[in-house]
């Protein structure tokens, strides 16, 4: 038996990442802008869905997109550099959730595309 940890008992070096913006063109945008300069490994536009939020003091309701970022946990911060200097939006939402199960394989995938 190995004293190495399991793929799972490292720490989490694959994160998915979450933004929004108003529009189809400009999520594929988003998406082209950060997979071509390997900032993620691959980005993920979903149909709009309808978000309600208070903005300056007013429940707003609007639809928009998701974008869903894979990538290197080391290269978080330089995604998040790019998506604000980007971004539409004057505060987006910019969420990274560590991937804490995935296959070895996929995680490999993910490193070696954003290095």
């Amino acid at each position: 038996m190995s004293d190495l940890p399991s793929a799972d008992d490292r720490p989490h070096r694959v994160l998915t990442v979450l933004t929004t913006t108003d529009s189809a063109e400009s999520a594929e945008a988003l998406a082209r802008e950060a997979v071509g300069a390997r900032l993620a490994a691959c980005a993920q536009v979903s149909a709009p869905v309808t978000s309600v939020y208070r903005w300056e003091g007013e429940v707003q309701q609007e639809q928009e997109w998701q974008i869903v970022f894979k990538v290197a946990a080391r290269g978080y911060q330089a995604l998040e550099e790019r998506l604000r200097s980007v971004h539409p939006y004057d505060v987006p939402e910019i969420l990274a959730t560590p991937v804490v199960h995935g296959s070895a394989e996929y995680r490999a995938w993910v490193e070696e595309e954003t290095a």
